[in-house]
């Protein structure tokens, strides 16, 4: 585990402020009031490259247009991440039917090496075959969540579809070039007071929000060498963290192996934020001996309910159930 750090508040409220008038700047701008939500930032590079403006809004609608009116969906995973492939959470027929009406769909790397994050290659197909692959390719796959993953080893193989080099200069000429550098700017002020790298390309941002109003340090790699789990206070307790901007809390994976782990850690923080705001409105303090025996049973229920295995093991819990062990609300 890292050595605990203090992190000195009022230089970190200062820097939230910062990241609130960049917000407010997008949205005066660009209509964007999401920035922060959803590696959505990391979508506005991808736009900037190509000469895309944004379409605001969440999942459901397509990411991009052109100026021609053209429309356009973008999936990207990074360099560093353990998932070198792009997913589709749903593949309904409703989502394969709407790609038929787009563009294109942009398949993008981003390059996360160094700081700033770079977009320095893509896979591009038309929407119309990319919905005709989902609608072939799914039809073996039986998993409720309606989930795929594509790699581009598989649009090569599958659909003879390659690589393109992005021009290292179109970031520069970029509709939103200026506002990406404050972002930037901003962003290593932020990582350096921390010394949490990567905090706008994952959840970290909304963790160290609410880790510093509990005093405790984020874990820059978590699951890695500096430990397994994502905070730890002063005295070197662990604690696991879930940011949403619901009462709701997921746990993507509660396998036996990994609630056995959860059982010997201090606590679970459940925290809800306003991600337009930028602002922490509750915190709760879980007790894991109390929580994991929740999951445990929603999860063999819903196997016991279920006539085929199950492809992900993940549950949540609700205020119902933080009533019901009694959990300490911290703010």
């Amino acid at each position: 585990m890292s050595k605990f750090r203090e992190i000195d508040k009022k230089k970190f409220d200062f820097l939230i402020e910062e990241m609130r008038r960049i917000q407010q700047l997008f949205y005066k701008k660009f209509n964007i009031d999401d920035l922060w939500s959803n590696s959505k930032f990391t979508e506005v590079i991808i736009a900037n490259c190509l000469n895309h403006k944004m379409i605001p809004g969440h999942s459901g609608s397509r990411d991009a247009k052109d100026d021609e009116d053209n429309i356009y969906e973008y999936k990207h995973f990074k360099k560093n991440s353990s998932n070198h492939s792009w997913t589709f959470n749903d593949f309904s027929d409703t989502t394969i039917e709407k790609l038929k009406y787009t563009k294109s769909v942009i398949f993008a790397h981003i390059d996360d090496d160094n700081f700033p994050p770079s977009f320095d290659k893509y896979i591009e197909a038309s929407g119309l075959q990319i919905s005709r692959y989902l609608a072939r390719e799914t039809k073996k796959i039986l998993n409720k969540r309606k989930m795929i993953n594509v790699s581009a080893k598989q649009l090569y193989e599958r659909e003879s579809l390659i690589w393109q080099k992005v021009d290292q200069n179109s970031f520069a000429n970029g509709l939103y070039r200026k506002e990406l550098n404050e972002i930037f700017t901003f962003a290593k002020s932020l990582e350096s007071l921390t010394k949490v790298k990567n905090l706008l390309t994952s959840n970290k941002i909304w963790e160290q929000i609410v880790a510093i109003e509990l005093n405790h340090n984020i874990n820059s790699e978590q699951g890695g060498r500096a430990g397994a789990h994502d905070a730890f206070d002063r005295s070197g307790n662990e604690f696991e963290y879930k940011v949403y901007a619901g009462s709701t809390w997921g746990f993507q994976d509660i396998s036996d192996e990994v609630l056995n782990k959860y059982e010997k850690i201090n606590g679970f923080i459940l925290a809800s934020v306003d991600k337009k705001i930028i602002k922490v409105k509750n915190i709760f303090k879980v007790d894991p001996k109390l929580a994991v025996p929740i999951l445990r049973n929603k999860r063999d229920l819903k196997i016991k309910k279920s006539n085929k295995q199950l492809r992900r093991l993940q549950e949540s819990l609700n205020m119902k159930d933080l009533k019901a062990i009694n959990a300490e609300k911290l703010l």
